[in-house]
């Protein structure tokens, strides 16, 4: 098979039907009348072919448009900027975007950075003043109109339609699964935390380069990579494992344009406010190292347990509190967990029987941020979400890790009306959604690595024959240097490749 059918320019006559292949789904589909029959003629007949409108991909964009709606109407009691009575908590609705429009000064007309440090990347500055200085504009008009109301709007619609543009990147990048992008679509942590931040603008950004690697285009790839880490840091993540799956693939070069293009494309957006406003500019750092452990993460979990058997003063502490007494501590030791997190996922890499898909490193790398930060806010979900399609589209383990997302955020909500006077749950429930939340994430990863380590358990490698994902790393056969690292001692050149990668390079 050529490497250009294995990036998905010649697509088989049928798409894969979740209600054959995915064990939970066929078990559900029984309530309905079993699997998608073999003689069926469905939604999802070959493209050019389906002889209707609502095709398999028309119906995933219509659900995530939907899954939106449903989100900004959820959202809607906080639209007005009227929080009276923890109307935010009590209703689930806070969002920091109509919440930071006042506290960064934009409705003062105040410029990000230059007038008002900001505590996020450039990119997400950026974006906050070409919407908010706008809409203050506006506003000095027109008094009648509610700014902070605009703002969210206007924010919601533009961070809706990148939702929209990542989905539509799923489903470019799986032509053969188009339902995989249902479960970003359907997602109950889309749901409930679509517009609480501005991270939608970072994963459509990250999405985009995902895409363009995928076109083998590593320049194009790397700007929007390095563009996406400049709205929030964690895309920068990717480019580790797109550079040790070009060494085992003996592609380097092409890894390492794209590694330059995302260093230049970080620079190119930062020197305009890190030369004259450093110290505004610096903040997103200041801060980042001088906060404590954060409600929520491995750290805060282990404070909670420390404290039932010790009672926090000096000489009576527990190592979680220690550390969250000695930050810089802290830092150093989230820091080397990750590293060495990251270090295991690169000999996971080289090691595996066959080369791993990036997606499959992507989620693991952004998963081990995750597990090991001391901030994990509740709309992080949103980073993974995407790279978990795309590593593993299983909807069993999926649910189940969407759900205790969902059952974190309502536990996260009733954790603020209690540190605002008005307890409605004991802490230990919320630790307890806390930790169910990281016990999913891990159980994921596991089940990642087993798709690695045992590459016939792969749901994409049963529809692809290596990487849609790979760019100039699909098909590519491994470098001489792999068989050193393997345990037959052989060469895996593209003659002792399977015979569908046998294929030469693009």
């Amino acid at each position: 098979m050529s490497a250009q059918s294995t990036a998905g320019i010649d697509e088989p006559e049928q798409p894969d039907h979740p209600s054959r292949s995915d064990g939970f789904v066929r078990g559900l589909s029984q309530a309905i009348g079993g699997p998608l029959g073999s003689h069926a003629v469905g939604i999802d007949s070959p493209t050019g072919r389906e002889g209707r409108f609502w095709t398999a991909a028309r119906i995933v964009l219509a659900l995530v448009c939907l899954t939106l709606a449903l989100h900004w109407v959820q959202k809607s009691p906080c639209q007005d900027g009227a929080w009276q009575n923890n109307i935010q908590y009590t209703r689930f609705c806070y969002t920091d975007v109509l919440a930071l429009y006042y506290a960064e000064g934009l409705n003062e007309g105040k410029v990000p950075y230059r007038d008002h440090p900001v505590e996020y990347p450039v990119v997400t500055g950026y974006f906050m003043g070409a919407l908010g200085l706008p809409v203050h504009s506006l506003g000095e008009s027109n008094p009648e109109i509610n700014q902070g109301m605009w703002f969210y709007n206007l924010n919601a619609l533009v961070l809706s339609v990148l939702a929209v543009a990542t989905v539509a990147v799923i489903l470019s990048l799986r032509r053969r699964r188009p339902w995989d992008a249902a479960m970003f679509a359907l997602s109950p942590a889309l749901l409930v935390t679509a517009t609480v931040n501005w991270d939608l603008l970072a994963i459509g950004l990250a999405a985009f380069g995902l895409y363009a690697w995928a076109k083998s285009r590593p320049t194009a790839a790397g700007i929007l990579l390095g563009l996406a880490g400049a709205a929030k840091l964690w895309p920068i993540f990717l480019l580790g494992p797109l550079l040790v799956l070009a060494l085992r693939a003996n592609r380097a070069k092409q890894a390492l344009v794209a590694i330059g293009a995302a260093a230049v494309s970080v620079v190119v957006v930062n020197l305009p406010i890190a030369l004259p406003y450093r110290e505004n500019w610096g903040r997103f750092f200041d801060l980042n190292t001088e906060r404590a452990i954060d409600w929520g993460t491995l750290w805060y979990i282990g404070r909670y347990l420390d404290g039932k058997w010790n009672s926090g003063i000096p000489g009576d502490q527990g190592p979680f509190q220690w550390l969250s007494n000695n930050i810089p501590t802290l830092n150093y030791l989230s820091y080397f967990l990750f590293g060495l997190a990251c270090l295991a996922v690169a000999l996971l890499a080289i090691r595996a029987p066959r080369r791993p898909r990036l997606a499959q490193l992507a989620f693991l790398v952004v998963a081990a941020f995750l597990i090991f930060s001391k901030v994990w806010s509740q709309q992080f979900v949103l980073w993974l979400l995407p790279l978990a399609v795309l590593a593993r589209p299983r909807w069993g383990a999926f649910l189940a890790w969407q759900f205790a997302e969902v059952g974190y955020f309502l536990a996260f909500y009733g954790e603020l009306l209690g540190a605002s006077g008005k307890p409605v749950i004991p802490e230990g429930v919320f630790v307890l959604a806390a930790t169910l939340r990281l016990i999913t994430v891990a159980a994921l990863c596991w089940l990642v690595v087993r798709d690695v380590l045992h590459p016939e358990r792969d749901a994409v490698r049963a529809t692809y024959p290596d990487d849609p994902d790979g760019g100039v790393l699909d098909g590519a056969p491994d470098a001489p240097w792999v068989w050193w690292w393997r345990r037959n001692g052989k060469p895996h050149t593209a003659a002792s490749q399977p015979p569908d990668l046998a294929a030469p390079a693009r």
